[in-house]
């Protein structure tokens, strides 16, 4: 009996490590959070961008028509959230952004857009920024390549 009990606690320990190493990611859902610098999954020119990043849930697509990268950012969070911006990194190396840094309310939305000078891409990735920037490369720190607005 004891031995079939400590293999029973065994396979249980197994389970756990196992769910546990599992359940930091859903990569099913669209809409996750994140705190690394950028995206390493890179969208076709017909995708969606639609992520939480430190509170500031970016929804972005491209529009062919005005070469352009145009979405929304949102707080979802109860505080404000100072110095969001919006970066859009192209898959030729190009760098758009970032956006004029804005202070957002909780629940308060803003219009995004970046615009693109080429058309010689044809994946890419966005992502939100929090705060104040760090000109260390880290979060909204570095030099920044094509610049942006908000609307």
């Amino acid at each position: 009996m004891n031995h079939y009990l400590g293999i029973l606690t065994t396979i249980a320990f197994a389970l756990i490590v196992s769910i546990t190493g599992c359940s930091s990611t859903d990569t099913a859902n669209p809409i996750t959070s994140g705190t690394d610098e950028e995206s390493t999954v890179q969208l076709t020119l017909d995708d969606e961008y639609n992520k939480i990043r430190n509170g500031a849930h970016l929804i972005m697509s491209y529009d062919a028509a005005t070469n352009s990268f145009i979405g929304t950012v949102e707080n979802t969070t109860s505080a404000t959230l100072t110095q969001v911006r919006v970066e859009v990194h192209l898959s030729n190396g190009v760098e758009l952004g970032p956006t004029t840094p804005v202070d957002l309310a909780p629940g308060e939305k803003t219009d995004v857009s970046l615009t693109a000078t080429s058309t010689n891409f044809g994946m890419w990735t966005a992502h939100p920024e929090v705060g104040p920037s760090s000109g260390s490369g880290g979060e909204g720190g570095g030099e920044h390549g094509q610049g942006g607005g908000h609307n």
